[in-house]
């Protein structure tokens, strides 16, 4: 650790160590929740089961962010495309769930 201390010192004379930690920004982005329920149906796409959310009013930017959310607390893999987020696998009751605990009014569509 010392060699590698030095070996910067060499490079960067005028470097400053601090021993602070880097302020670290939170993103805490508000969601658009609207009044109309959220469509939460499923169905087979070249033989394999998805899970089609659509009707989300407010900006696509929020609702990729809400997709990547519900990928990342599912661990599934997914795609937003055409106002709609597209999530491999029957997952209506988790997605509805999720979409409930953040205050969205959610409606299941088939089977």
């Amino acid at each position: 650790m010392n060699d590698l201390n030095e070996q910067l010192k060499k490079l960067f004379p005028n470097h400053e160590v601090s021993n602070e930690p880097e302020p670290v920004e939170e993103k805490n982005h508000e969601l658009f929740v609207q009044k109309e329920p959220m469509i939460c149906k499923y169905e087979k796409r070249k033989g394999k089961p998805t899970t089609i959310i659509s009707g989300y009013e407010g900006t696509e930017e929020d609702f990729k962010i809400l997709a990547k959310e519900i990928k990342s607390k599912l661990a599934v893999g997914g795609s937003f495309k055409d106002d709609e987020i597209i999530i491999q696998g029957d997952y209506r009751d988790k997605i509805m769930k999720i979409l409930q605990d953040k205050g969205f009014k959610t409606k299941r569509v088939g089977g």
